[in-house]
């Protein structure tokens, strides 16, 4: 790895980090926020829906922007636009009129990562598969860190200290930008990364489909995650609590708990990239969507030690499609048009996946938290289902030959 992806590696998955840190920090503030506004969970829920639609929406806008203005100048609208976004929720979060504002800015501006980002490593990487998983590693610490680091704020600071947390990290992306000039491109013949994708509008398309059904599953089973277990975690919160005393809250808790399941797939990420080195890319996403399934069912049903332990597996496996998936977006899409595929594929991903904040509030009102977890079951069976027919219409998809 020479200087120059070293320095692209350094900025990308910082800015991962923060991409996942800005939107998983608001599931560990639903059950606060509920008790402040005096709101059904399933309300405050719906709350967070305009800033993962724009969170996935906006990436149509910013992924043709990066094909033209390059990286660098979006990267750092990103890091600023969501401090802002994220200071105006720690001012106005007493306003249940004001706030879904503030978030769908946040929303927004933490869009222009996965295009911007993912596109420019794919570019500049030659070995993509483990330069994605790495940067992926990342963006599972900002999923497992969030919910943690948002519990310990609201404990000490409350539900402000949390969002001006968010804004201080933020806050440092900028500085990384500013401090790190951007190396200049080597020439060397041995260092030029290899065009490896190609227009397949067929499997690409397919892919979308694919992509957009992952992102229902995803978001709604990491929003869901800490109130879940916040309500069914009772036997492991008095045992830790005749350890931490009373200062150990139900919230604090369930979030610590959640960046427990959360982090180990990190794991899932690596053995995802090194496994999209060595075999078929669509064989080992299929794999890793099929153990979701019976992991999720069990979810359900389960309590305490099965839950976290389910939890664990279930994350895992889901998380560590991501660089397999990527992968296939480069694989399946030319070069010069890179930024606006990554940019189509998080507006479908996290645009969809928006729904299902909506869809669990309907279930919930409706049903119960077995109700939602079986419908992500379902939607799952659907993805398994349009990979193989993803494997019909292509043919196997093996690391290329730098």
């Amino acid at each position: 790895m020479n200087s120059r992806e070293r320095y692209i590696l350094y900025q990308t998955c910082y800015a991962h980090f923060m991409a996942h840190f800005n939107m998983q920090v608001f599931p560990a503030l639903v059950l606060p926020l509920a008790t402040l506004y005096r709101m059904d969970m399933a309300q405050v829920v719906g709350m967070s829906f305009g800033m993962y639609l724009l969170f996935g929406l906006s990436a149509l806008v910013w992924g043709p922007l990066a094909d033209r203005l390059g990286p660098r100048p979006l990267m750092l609208l990103f890091y600023s636009g969501a401090a802002v976004a994220a200071g105006l929720c720690a001012l106005q979060y007493r306003d249940p009129a004001v706030l879904p504002v503030c978030l769908a800015a946040l929303g927004f501006f933490s869009g222009i990562y996965h295009p911007v980002g993912l596109g420019w490593l794919s570019k500049e990487m030659r070995r993509i598969s483990r330069a994605l998983a790495l940067n992926g590693i990342f963006g599972s610490l900002g999923i497992a860190l969030a919910p943690l680091t948002a519990g310990l704020a609201i404990r000490l600071w409350g539900i402000s200290g949390a969002f001006m947390l968010v804004a201080i990290v933020n806050g440092l992306g900028v500085l990384l930008m500013l401090v790190f000039a951007e190396r200049p491109r080597e020439l060397r013949e041995d260092v030029t990364p290899a065009a490896t994708g190609h227009s397949r509008p067929v499997p690409f398309a397919v892919l979308l489909v694919i992509m957009m059904l992952a992102g229902l599953v995803y978001r709604g089973s990491t929003v869901i995650l800490p109130a879940c277990l916040e309500l069914r975690n009772a036997g492991l919160l008095e045992l830790a609590r005749s350890f931490a005393g009373e200062w150990l809250t139900a919230n604090l808790a369930a979030t610590m708990t959640a960046g427990l399941i959360l982090l180990p797939t990190i794991f899932g990420q690596y053995a995802g990239g090194f496994l999209a080195e060595r075999f078929d890319l669509r064989l080992t996403y299929l794999l890793f969507h099929a153990i979701t399934i019976p992991a999720i069912l069990v979810m359900a049903h389960a309590f305490d030690l099965p839950l976290v332990f389910m939890g664990i597996a279930y994350f895992f496996f889901l998380l560590g499609t991501q660089p397999i998936e990527n992968t296939l977006v480069a694989r399946y899409t030319p070069d010069r048009f890179r930024h606006s595929a990554f940019g189509l594929k998080f507006a479908l991903t996290f645009g969809a996946g928006a729904l299902a904040v909506k869809m669990i509030a309907v279930v919930k009102k409706t049903g119960s938290l077995e109700d939602v977890y079986q419908l992500l079951a379902g939607v799952s069976l659907l993805l398994v289902c349009c990979i193989v027919i993803l494997i019909l219409v292509t043919r196997p998809q093996r690391k290329p030959q730098s």
